[in-house]
């Protein structure tokens, strides 16, 4: 089961199509199926793949990034790193993605099928700050380019794209880069990134946003030459609606020639979630994109074969102990901390950690995306370990964090607890009175309102009750708030038991 889909059922749908935290997508069609990929950061597995057939309503069906690499340095959680702003491409009976690493380079990998088996990343540009690429194989004279953005957090550049020449299989640039785009000699530009990069109409496009992510707006550019000079237009910015930045994404091309662009809006603890607007061309040549350049909340469909509403995934049973691919691990994950088994249930190792005091230090919890609509989350947890300070729970994370769970107590008894910490470095506190949990099993539950406010509830056999006071979500530097499951213990030797989690749950509450 999954949070109902943005299919009306009237023939319209309505914005975000995809309501969590999505960011800086990038969409391709090959025949009549469409993908999207999305940033993922530190997590893993990285690089989600997901799918549709009406633009819609979209199904995840894999990653194409199993871990990070180098595996050292994605040992612990790595929220401002990893995999930013990637491009998805299909070129030459492959699939291809690239990525900007902030701290390594560019990467890319690529498989023969969408669902796999993909390459092991390939370091195509090795240097600080060089993110959001896009790749491009020039079918007219066939030449192959890429075109990539700065951070000025590790390079001290921004607000410009550089051009490459790139070997025709992907595997190395042919030149050092020229500056095709410097948005510091454009009036009012400032922070163009994100570049991806077509050909179209006899002109090479850029479409990049600029402005930041919050406050800014969405571009294009156009030359006659990939290395310029190019000539820019504002095509979609926010005017009157509430949808703010509108930001960084991609345009694609239905098989009977209607034009969409798909681009994420920053939503505080919800991350950046995913509009599809619609788009045509000019008489004067431009894209128009959304209603007049204005971004749309609700509009009619594309023209194409209608599939019934779907979105990602949420729910999951944990059949054999296995993870539906909707969780993803803070870090890279490592033998054994979850536990395949013949029945249902997710079954968490108690790892043994010296940081059992900050949630956001652990590379092993589990996480799934904040849903952006009020829901309820539901969990059922058995706490299967005798481990003095074993705990387990189900926790909103963010730079802020709250949990709810069950704590082992030295006399051997166990008790509901409820945690919170406010931005880091802060250490956990109560957040509500600890109660003995004779049977060591717990019901969580958390309902998630309007501006991602949190109130936690458990039930211990007798029906829920309230716990603590209202949590408000917080965002990480670049990530939205997420859901998680864990289960520790403190440090120490030996094996400290583990905990069962069954039948999680997300459902829809009425917006208020």
């Amino acid at each position: 089961m999954s949070l109902p889909s943005a299919h009306r059922g009237d023939g319209t749908y309505t914005n975000p199509v995809l309501d969590a935290d999505w960011s800086d997508p990038d969409v391709l069609r090959v025949g009549d199926d469409y993908y999207l990929t999305a940033s993922s950061f530190g997590r893993a597995p990285g690089l989600p793949l997901l799918h549709s057939r009406d633009l819609v309503d979209w199904t995840l069906i894999g990653h194409a990034l199993q871990r990070l690499e180098p595996d050292a340095e994605f040992r612990s959680p790595r929220h401002d790193r990893g995999v930013w702003a990637p491009s998805l491409r299909h070129h030459d009976d492959r699939f291809w993605i690239f990525w900007g690493d902030p701290d390594q380079g560019i990467f890319q990998v690529n498989a023969p099928s969408v669902r796999g088996p993909w390459t092991r990343p390939h370091l195509l540009k090795a240097g600080k700050g060089l993110i959001d690429p896009c790749p491009l194989w020039d079918d007219e004279t066939g030449e192959a380019y890429l075109v990539h953005a700065w951070a000025k957090s590790r390079s001290g550049i921004k607000n410009r794209l550089t051009g490459h020449r790139m070997h025709p299989d992907g595997t190395e640039l042919l030149d050092e880069g020229k500056v095709i785009v410097d948005a510091d000699h454009i009036p009012g530009w400032f922070t163009l990134e994100g570049p991806k990069l077509y050909r179209h109409d006899g002109w090479f496009w850029i479409l990049a946003p600029a402005g930041g992510v919050e406050t800014g707006w969405q571009g294009a550019f156009r030359s006659r030459g990939f290395f310029g000079p190019y000539e820019e237009k504002v095509v979609l910015e926010q005017k009157d609606t509430d949808v703010n930045g509108p930001h960084q994404g991609g345009w694609v091309r239905t098989p009977s020639g209607e034009d969409w662009f798909l681009h994420f809006q920053q939503r505080g603890a919800y991350g950046r979630v995913v509009h599809l607007q619609p788009m045509r061309w000019g008489p004067d040549g431009w894209p128009v994109i959304g209603d007049d350049g204005a971004p749309v909340a609700v509009h009619a469909r594309p023209a194409l074969p209608s599939q019934p509403p779907a979105a990602p995934a949420t729910d999951d049973d944990f059949p054999g102990g296995r993870y539906g691919r909707q969780w993803q691990w803070t870090a890279n994950p490592r033998h054994g901390w979850a536990t395949e088994h013949s029945g249902d249930g997710l079954r968490l190792t108690c790892v043994r950690t010296a940081g059992a005091h900050d949630l956001r230090t652990l590379p092993h919890v589990l996480t799934q995306r904040l849903p952006g609509r009020p829901c309820a989350v539901e969990v059922d947890l058995r706490l299967d370990s005798a481990e003095p300070g074993a705990r387990a729970g189900l926790a909103v994370l963010g730079d802020a964090y709250c949990w709810i769970g069950l704590e082992r107590q030295a006399d051997g008894t166990a008790r509901l607890v409820h945690r919170f910490a406010e931005q880091s470095p802060d250490r956990e506190r109560d957040a509500g009175r600890p109660t003995a949990a004779p049977e060591a099993r717990a019901r969580l539950r958390v309902e998630i309102g309007a501006g991602a406010r949190c109130r936690f509830s458990y039930d211990l056999g007798d029906g829920f009750r309230p716990s603590g006071l209202v949590f408000a979500a917080t965002p990480w530097r670049w990530v939205g708030a997420l859901l998680g499951l864990f289960a520790l213990a403190p440090a120490g030797q030996g094996h400290a038991g583990a905990a069962g989690f069954t039948r999680f749950r997300i459902t829809a509450l009425p917006a208020h």
